[in-house]
């Protein structure tokens, strides 16, 4: 019985182009640029580790350490800054932040003064 080939998606296929043109461009010795990387990773979520890695010419294990990283980070991992000329006065604030392995941390603030919010959420999700 012969094997069964699976035709790739367009996405895929625009995206193997777009290595093939890295490949036959590139200097020896240059690593695969970031931006195709994060692209191969959106496609490997979306159509498989092994079959992304076998159209586009990439090991299985880098492309699987790349997808398990992306998929272990917070959903929603952006700082975002609110001017505080468009907040409302108010007494009482209340600020939550959850991670992925359930650790929580609420900050229940009262009057006035506001916490420096950006060191109590670098602390939580232990960045530098």
């Amino acid at each position: 019985m012969p094997a069964r080939t699976r035709v790739p998606p367009s996405s895929l296929s625009r995206l193997s182009r777009r290595f093939i043109a890295w490949r036959n461009n590139r200097s020896k010795g240059e690593r695969i640029p970031e931006s195709l990387w994060d692209t191969a990773v959106q496609v490997a979520q979306v159509h498989g580790v092994n079959f992304t890695a076998r159209t586009l010419g990439l090991g299985y294990s880098s492309l699987k350490k790349r997808v398990d990283h992306a998929s272990n980070l917070p959903a929603c991992s952006a700082f975002v800054e609110l001017p505080t000329s468009v907040l409302p006065a108010a007494n009482e604030c209340l600020i939550e932040w959850e991670d992925s392995s359930g650790g929580r941390m609420r900050v229940h603030v009262k009057g006035q003064q506001v916490p420096d919010v950006l060191a109590l959420s670098r602390s939580f999700w232990g960045a530098d």
